[in-house]
This record gives structure tokens, sequence and C-alpha cells, in this order.
């Protein structure tokens, strides 16, 4: 499995010309997959929910910053919630992960992406719904004043501001699975405001404990997309799980011993489920310089 997910990152975001003959393969289950949501989306009739909701969103597969996004603008307002599916999480329906900065939730119940933005967000709330409208009404009994949806560019049928996050370069135009977009890339005008990295914001990487030689350990979507992050020549080994899997804690310990180290290097979406090991950990935290203009927008679109 792990080759398998290793092929088709490769296909997505580095694809070589041995790649694109499956690509050719899987094209007409990838037109279906696309055209059937196209349909959803032009045949929704989204409903208002009586709050604000911003959604954070993404056309392609993998990690594309929403996460921090989220956090960086849900900064910006009162009393913000957060609701998301929870994705990876050993539990299901409606949960609330904290409420006004109490966490209430374990990162098992949570899932990572939900503890973090728990952690980063102590004046708001987080909840984990399958069912996002649920989440809503939730949000809304809590007393939220705004409610962010992660990853909510596919809910057609929730009225809300959209908030498309684009990469720079994308080598691989293709819907799913011969390519990295869950839509046509053309549905990207159905968004209220396109964000591009490097243009209307930008990551800001810093490696916290980077001091002696590490072995990193991660499960995010297209891990090599650390790499130019890494402190040169301290990286000895690479424990990499596929995105949300769950870390065991001797197998970490024999990739330590293997590479000849004391410390694990990882991102702060994965310490949430590392932490209690504890294990000596170095960090690479993630920021987003975001242009004042983008915040503006946004906090005038709450307001109205």
């Amino acid at each position: 499995m792990p080759s398998l997910t290793h092929f088709f990152e490769t296909l997505y975001y580095r694809p070589k010309w041995y790649h694109w003959p499956v690509a050719i393969l899987l094209l007409p289950l990838s037109l279906l997959n696309a055209s059937i949501m196209w349909i959803r989306r032009v045949s929704a009739k989204p409903r208002h929910y009586g709050i604000p909701i911003v959604s954070i969103g993404n056309l392609l597969v993998g990690g594309s910053g929403k996460t921090p996004m989220t956090i960086e603008l849900a900064g910006h307002f009162e009393k913000p919630a957060v609701v998301l599916r929870g994705y990876g999480r050993k539990s299901r329906g409606l949960r609330v992960v904290s409420e006004w900065g109490k966490i209430r939730t374990g990162v098992e119940e949570s899932g990572d992406e939900a503890a973090l933005l728990a952690r980063s967000l102590k004046h708001g709330c987080v909840i984990v719904s399958e069912d996002r409208a649920e989440g809503i009404e939730e949000a809304k009994k809590m007393g939220a004043g705004v409610v962010f949806l992660d990853d909510g560019f596919s809910k057609v049928g929730i009225e809300k501001f959209d908030i498309l996050l684009y990469p720079k370069r994308t080598p691989n135009m293709l819907p799913l699975p011969s390519g990295p977009f869950r839509e046509f890339p053309f549905s990207r005008r159905y968004a209220d405001l396109v964000l591009t990295e490097e243009k209307e914001f930008e990551r800001v990487v810093t490696c916290e404990g980077c001091d002696e030689p590490l072995l990193l350990v991660t499960a995010i979507a297209n891990p090599k997309r650390l790499e130019r992050y890494l402190p040169k020549g301290l990286v000895k080994g690479r424990l990499i799980l596929p995105d949300h899997a769950w870390f065991d804690k001797e197998e970490i310990a024999s990739a330590m011993k293997r590479a000849g180290v004391k410390k694990i290097l990882t991102t702060e979406k994965d310490f949430v489920k590392l932490e209690p090991f504890g294990f000596e950990t170095a960090l690479l935290k993630l920021r987003l310089r975001l242009d004042p203009k983008v915040v503006e927008r946004v906090e005038k679109e709450v307001l109205s």
C-alpha cells in the first residue's frame, strides 16, 4: 500500500513519462467522477443557516494549507467556530473538540487537524462532524459569531463565502484518479475568492530544536514538500506513513536506533499524535504570510 500511495502522489505532483499511461487508462473514471460533482454543484440549492460561514477549501487532494489558513483567518474574529470532518479520527458522529479554549476531547476522538486547530484557537471552538450542517447548528448553540468550514468547497448545499486555495504550479491538471483534482479545474470560478500560493499567501516554516541529528517522522499528504524546509545535513533517516496514519512507538524507536539519532523531527499536525510517546522532538512550524487585503475582504463579507 505505501508503494501504491507513493506512485499516485508522484503521478499527481511530480509525474514522469511512465505515469501517463496509467492516467490515460483511468481517464473515463476521472471524467465520470468530475462530471457527477459538476452536476451536484450547478443543481444545488444552498441553504442559509443564519450565521456567517466562511469555507476554506481546495480543488486538489493533499496539503494545500487549509488548516493554517483557517487558523490565520479565524484569529481575526471574535468567537469563531471551526467545523470539519475530522478525517482519520477513531470516532464517529459529532464531537466538540474544544469550547472557547477548553479542550474537551483527545486526539484519537478528534483527529490530528482538529486537535491542532483546538490548540491554536484558544478563543474559539472546534467541532468535528461528518454532517457539516449538524456541526454548524451546534456552533450556533454554543454562541459562535462566525463559522469556518475547513475543507468545505465541495459542500455545495451550504450558503457560504468560498475561499479556494490554489497552488502556484500544477503539473497534472486531470481529475481524480488520473490527477489530483477533486473536480474539473474550471470549478475554481465558483469560488468567491481564489488565493494563489506565493501570490496572496506564502508558507513560512521554521525549525525549532533542529540542533542535532534527527529522524523525520511524518504522516502528511505529499511529504516531499517538506524537503525544502529540512535542516541540511541533520536528517539521518525518514519514517513516512500515509496521510493521517497513526504512529507506533516501538516502530519509531527502532527507526531512531537504525538512524543513530536520539531526536525526531516532525510537523505540528503530526506532533499532536506523537506527543504522548515522550520522544525528544524538533518541530517544523508552519505559518502563513497573508496579504492584508485578503483579511479585509473576509472581514467585510462576514460583517455584511
